[in-house]
């Protein structure tokens, strides 16, 4: 029976793992991508940024959310092991720099609404874990 939660543990930590670079390649190329990807998936438009959740500091709100997913993600992955592409400090930094890329991509605007919201979503993650420990 203890092989068995073992096997299974292992399974689950090797599935966030794959989640996690898997999620992470998703960003990159939603960030990089030269306009609103999901924009013109949605609406044929690649100008159009999508406003997935209602909120009164517009898109940023789905930045907020995506970066917490991430951290969480990084945070069930790292429980046991420190790597620095699936620590907070990665996390944040690639925040910053991904949303500062948009001065130089076309059809990108950089917003310091998004980068802020990018920032809370990992530090919210970050801090959770400090207290919790």
């Amino acid at each position: 029976m203890y092989y068995i939660k073992f096997i299974m543990k292992i399974n689950l930590i090797k599935f966030v793992e794959l989640l996690y670079y898997l999620s992470l390649i998703i960003l990159l190329i939603l960030y990089l991508f030269p306009g609103s990807l999901i924009g013109y998936i949605l609406f044929g438009d690649l100008e159009k940024q999508p406003n997935l959740v209602k909120s009164s500091i517009g898109t940023s709100i789905n930045h907020f959310f995506y970066f917490i997913y991430l951290a969480l993600l990084a945070t069930f992955y790292n429980l046991k092991k420190n790597k620095f592409i699936n620590s907070f400090y990665f996390l944040f930094l690639i925040s910053i720099l991904l949303e500062i890329s948009h001065f130089i991509i076309p059809k990108r605007a950089f917003e310091i609404n998004d980068l802020l919201a990018n920032a809370a979503g990992v530090l919210i993650i970050f801090l959770f874990r400090k207290i919790a420990k």
